[in-house]
């Protein structure tokens, strides 16, 4: 009883920690929006769509669509604990789920909120990679839903690349940011079998296209 309660304490000043430091580099950073356009375009329609980016690129993006209402997906593991309560204190929903633990649900709650119109958000490499490899669920969900994808990554001009699988990406306060939005991508509703991984294979391309020019943005 008493471990269960140190560590919720623990879990506490953790989440805590996380969002402060969201909003301090968020807040300190020198920000521009590439390509910005096409998000809004997507978000007026009232459409719905679905907006993806890999693991270790997730810090400028959360920060930059704080209190949009967007619903994520986060991870059922221990980690993905403090990132969703992290990020319901910055205006997101979340559903709990991800390719080895609570998908299905997750899939469904994600596939209603997209046919309502609304914003989702994925990282299909997650939530232990391997690293830059993109996920069917993405695709099906964009499937089944009609809408279409929206690649995401951003780059820092004094960057910090962290050791862990996901080489997840933080920046120095005061740095310069830049958040870059990739074109939309639709999956055709009659594609199937092999031509579904042939667009799972198109996505997965166009976000490591747009990882390459986030490396070669500063």
């Amino acid at each position: 009883m008493q471990k269960d309660k140190q560590k919720k304490n623990l879990n506490t000043i953790a989440t805590k920690l996380v969002w402060l430091l969201i909003l301090f580099l968020g807040k300190s950073a020198r920000i521009q929006l590439v390509r910005r356009g096409t998000w809004n375009r997507l978000a007026d329609s009232k459409n719905g769509f679905l907006a993806v980016l890999w693991h270790g690129k997730m810090m400028l993006p959360i920060f930059v669509h704080r209190n949009l209402g967007i619903t994520a997906m986060v991870s059922e593991h221990q980690d993905g604990e403090m990132i969703a309560l992290s990020v319901h204190r910055l205006g997101y929903q979340t559903v709990r789920g991800s390719s080895t633990r609570g998908g299905t649900r997750a899939f469904r709650h994600m596939l209603k909120h997209l046919k309502k119109g609304g914003i989702c958000t994925v990282m299909p490499d997650g939530p232990r990679g391997p690293r830059h490899q993109l996920k069917m669920g993405t695709i099906l969900l964009a499937q089944l839903s009609g809408c279409p994808i929206l690649p995401l990554t951003f780059a820092a001009k004094w960057r910090i690349s962290l050791r862990s699988w996901d080489a997840f990406n933080l920046w120095w306060p005061l740095s310069r940011c830049a958040l870059l939005y990739g074109k939309p991508i639709w999956i055709p509703r009659q594609a199937s079998g092999d031509e579904l991984e042939e667009w799972r294979i198109k996505v997965e391309q166009a976000l490591n296209r747009l990882e390459e020019q986030a490396d070669a943005f500063f």
